[in-house]
């Protein structure tokens, strides 16, 4: 079941490679890895989105292509699984990430707004940024693990199932 859930969403190597942005990266595209369905590939990208979807930087989808290419593991599961992290969960998260961070550093925690602006960077972000980039590390592992392991389970069981089916039906011919 995932893997014929991930090929629906797959882009083709052939597709991505023609396209004119990508010439620089062309000749690091060929490699089977980075595009097939495969557990050993899917689930580790899978894992890296959702640890980058807790970094406070913007870019979380490149960063994710770039890391995906870099440890040669599916690029497109590890673009798209960076998309946890959006403009509805954003606040949920980093609000988390810091009331996190700030107990285990022993901070006092101090009220604020979230808000996507320079202004907010340069005088409510280097206040809080210590105990929010503890608690997005801690978070966004935490998730990555948990990430890696559920679909590492459902992926062993959707094979296990498939096989047992297979048996059976040879079975009963």
């Amino acid at each position: 079941m995932p893997r014929r859930f991930f090929r629906k969403f797959t882009f083709k190597r052939h597709q991505v490679s023609e396209q004119w942005f990508m010439t620089p990266f062309r000749h690091l595209l060929h490699d089977h890895r980075l595009w097939g369905i495969r557990r050993r590939t899917v689930v580790p990208a899978f894992a890296l989105g959702l640890f980058i979807a807790f970094m406070p930087f913007p870019g979380h989808t490149l960063t994710g292509a770039l890391l995906a290419l870099a440890f040669r593991i599916n690029i497109p599961v590890a673009a798209l699984a960076t998309w946890v992290s959006n403009p509805i969960t954003m606040f949920v998260m980093y609000l988390g990430a810091y009331q996190l961070g700030s107990a285990i550093l022993d901070t006092p925690e101090r009220e604020f707004a979230f808000e996507m602006s320079i202004d907010w960077v340069t005088h409510t972000f280097v206040t809080i940024w210590q105990p929010m980039l503890l608690g997005c590390v801690i978070l966004g592992a935490a998730l990555a693990l948990v990430g890696y392991i559920a679909l590492d389970l459902l992926w062993r069981s959707s094979i296990a199932d498939y096989k047992t089916r297979k048996r059976n039906n040879r079975r009963d011919r």
